[in-house]
C-alpha cells in the first residue's frame, strides 16, 4: 500500500492506494462516510477481498477529514475535491469504478459518469435521513451505469429501490454501519465486479 497526498480545489486529500498481485482487472476508487474515515470495517472488507481478486484499490480521505474536521464539506465542495482526485489517480487504460461508504456512495453516484466510471460500488446508500422518508436521494443514483447498492435491512437511513441499472442487496440484519456479516458484503461487492469483467 502506498499512501500520498493530492492537492484539490477544496485542500490536501489522503490516498491510499492498493495494488493487486499479478495482472490488474480494474480500478476502484472508494471514499468513505460523512463522520467517518476509510478504516470503516465494510470499506476494509472490500479493499482486502477486491485486491484479492485482482483489483487496484485507491481509498480516498476528503480534505475535511486531513484537516481535522468531523462535519462534512457541503455536496459540490465533496464532489469537486472527489473528481480531482480521481483524475489524478491514474486508470491507465484499466475500467474505472467508483464507490463508497453513505456519504462516500453519494459522491460517487453523482460524479459517476463525469468521470468516466464503469460502474458505481455503494455501501450504505443513504436514501434519506433519518426519520425523514420524503427527504429522498433517490434521483442522485445514476442512470445508465452499472450500480450495485449494499444496504442493511435495518438502515434508519433507507434502502432505495432497484431499478434497470442499480441492483440493490439488502444485508439481513445490518445497519447503516453494515458490520453484520461484513464478510459476505465484501464477497457480494466483488462478486458483482466479476460479474462485468472487473475482477477475477
Amino acid at each position: 500500500m502506498t499512501e500520498i497526498e493530492i492537492e484539490t480545489p477544496r485542500g490536501p486529500a489522503l490516498v491510499r492506494v492498493s495494488p493487486p498481485r499479478g495482472k490488474t482487472f480494474s480500478v476502484l476508487v472508494l471514499g468513505h462516510g460523512a463522520g467517518g474515515g476509510v478504516d470503516a470495517p465494510d470499506l476494509r472488507a472490500v479493499h482486502d477481498a477486491a485486491v484479492a481478486g485482482g483489483v487496484r484499490v485507491v481509498l480516498v480521505t476528503q480534505p475535511y477529514r486531513v484537516a481535522g474536521r468531523r462535519a462534512p464539506a457541503p455536496a459540490a465542495q465533496l464532489d469537486e475535491a472527489w473528481s480531482a482526485v480521481v483524475g489524478q489517480v491514474g486508470v491507465r487504460g484499466k475500467p474505472l469504478i467508483v464507490g463508497g461508504r453513505s456519504s462516500g456512495a453519494r459522491v460517487a453516484c453523482r460524479t459517476a459518469a463525469p468521470l468516466g466510471a464503469k460502474g458505481v460500488l455503494a455501501l450504505a446508500f443513504p436514501l434519506h435521513p433519518p426519520g425523514k422518508p420524503e427527504k429522498s436521494r433517490a434521483d442522485e443514483l445514476p442512470v445508465g451505469l452499472p450500480t450495485l447498492v449494499l444496504n442493511g435491512d435495518r438502515d434508519a437511513f433507507g434502502v432505495p429501490g432497484a431499478t434497470a441499472d442499480v441492483e440493490v442487496v439488502v444485508r439481513p440484519g445490518a445497519t447503516h454501519d453494515l458490520r453484520k456479516g461484513v464478510a459476505e458484503t465484501a464477497d457480494l461487492a466483488v462478486a458483482w465486479l466479476r460479474r462485468h469483467g472487473w475482477a477475477r
